[in-house]
C-alpha cells in the first residue's frame, strides 16, 4: 500500500517539458548569442533559439525547474527586453552599438 501511495506521488510530480515562445528584443549574431545563452543559463531549459527575423525565442523547459518568467529575467539581466521585462538602462548601455534596438538605435 505504501509503495502504490509513492508511485502515484511520483507520477503526479513527473516532469513535464514545455515548448514556448516570446519576444525578446534584438539586432544581430551577437545579440542571438548573448539572449541563447543567458536563456540556457537558467537551469531546466533544454532548448533556446532565439530568431532574428521575428524576434520571437522559442523555449523548451522542464515545467518543475523554471518558467518563461525566470528566463525572461536572466535574459533582461543580459540587456535584452522581452514581451514583459525591460533591462535595466545601465545593462543595456554597455551593449555593443549593432545591439542597441531601443528607438532603432542600432539597426541599419
Amino acid at each position: 500500500m505504501l509503495l502504490l501511495a509513492a508511485v502515484l506521488m511520483l507520477g503526479t510530480a513527473e516532469a513535464k517539458t514545455v515548448k514556448t515562445t516570446f519576444e525578446v528584443k534584438g539586432n544581430c549574431d551577437m545579440c542571438q548569442k548573448r539572449i541563447e545563452k543567458a536563456a540556457k543559463s537558467v537551469k531546466g531549459v533544454t532548448s533556446a533559439r532565439w530568431n532574428k527575423q521575428s524576434g520571437q525565442l522559442s523555449l523548451v523547459y522542464d515545467n518543475k525547474q523554471t518558467a518563461p518568467e525566470k528566463v525572461q529575467q536572466a535574459i533582461a539581466k543580459a540587456g535584452h527586453d522581452t514581451g514583459t521585462l525591460k533591462a535595466d538602462k545601465a545593462v543595456y548601455d554597455k551593449l555593443p552599438g549593432c545591439c542597441k534596438y531601443r528607438d532603432n538605435a542600432g539597426k541599419h
